[in-house]
């Protein structure tokens, strides 16, 4: 596991799979870390060298001083390839790692082949969602929102039926360091991707969540439609659709991405 500079912010990194094969760069939610993937990497191990990495404030990276932003993020996204010798890669991110890989698509495009962006958004209309929740952060911490969190990432069914699940997940929100994920927060505040869209020249997948309030269909839909010949499927899960619709978004995005 490298640890990898980012200007002075040193990211933990995972290098698996396929020597030789194309590469494939997974990028996590907010409030999660790089173990969020453990359910595709059986399938895209078999098929592409696969690269994951702890977003900067968590997981085991550094906590750097924030607020952070989708730029800085990408920019920490580039430093990895960079280390690593990289020069282009597939890309497939949740929630956040999808907002990241808009920016790296319209900003680099040189570095993205296929774009996978999952349960994610370009803008939110109203960002004093995000001011409540770093007033609540904030006043009790992670714990203090934990369940109203995992409630948006899991629909019920799923965590009744599989609670280790969940509770891990539970675990990992939890874990994660106060000032990132309020750095986290104030780049989602920010956020707007809107004109950044029309400019992406890569093939682009968006997978949305059927029961995803978080971003929800509406969200996904106005994605496809800013960027040129985009596509869009719907999984059975809530936002994060990696973990609740395992099979489902490994199909989807290995089909995507090895088609021809």
């Amino acid at each position: 596991m490298p640890m990898i500079d980012a200007d002075g912010c040193l990211l933990n990194v995972t290098v698996e799979g396929r020597d030789g094969g194309p590469t494939l760069m997974l990028s996590n939610s907010l409030g999660s870390t790089l173990q969020m993937w453990e359910p595709q990497m059986r399938a895209f191990t078999q098929v592409f060298r696969v690269v994951r990495y702890d977003r900067r404030g968590h997981g085991k990276s550094t906590v750097a001083p924030g607020p952070y932003s989708i730029e800085r993020f990408g920019r920490d996204a580039l430093a990895i390839l960079d280390d690593l010798n990289i020069e282009k890669v597939h890309w497939c991110g949740v929630s956040m790692g999808g907002m990241v890989g808009q920016w790296l698509a319209a900003h680099a495009p040189e570095r993205v082949g296929k774009l996978v962006l999952a349960n994610t958004t370009c803008y939110y209309p109203d960002p004093a969602i995000w001011d409540a929740r770093i007033k609540a952060v904030q006043d009790n911490g992670l714990a203090g929102i934990a369940d109203t969190v995992i409630a948006g990432w899991l629909t019920q069914e799923f965590r009744d039926a599989n609670p280790d699940v969940a509770d891990r997940m539970k675990a990992m929100l939890a874990a994660t360091p106060v000032e990132g994920y309020l750095g986290c927060c104030a780049a989602l505040r920010a956020l707007d991707l809107r004109e950044d869209l029309p400019a992406i020249k890569s093939p682009v997948l968006v997978v949305a969540g059927r029961y995803d309030k978080s971003t929800p269909i509406a969200m996904a839909e106005a994605i496809r439609s800013r960027i040129p010949g985009a596509s869009m499927t719907i999984v059975d899960a809530a936002h994060i659709s990696n973990v609740e619709a395992a099979g489902q978004f490994n199909d989807a995005v290995l089909g995507f991405l090895t088609q021809r």
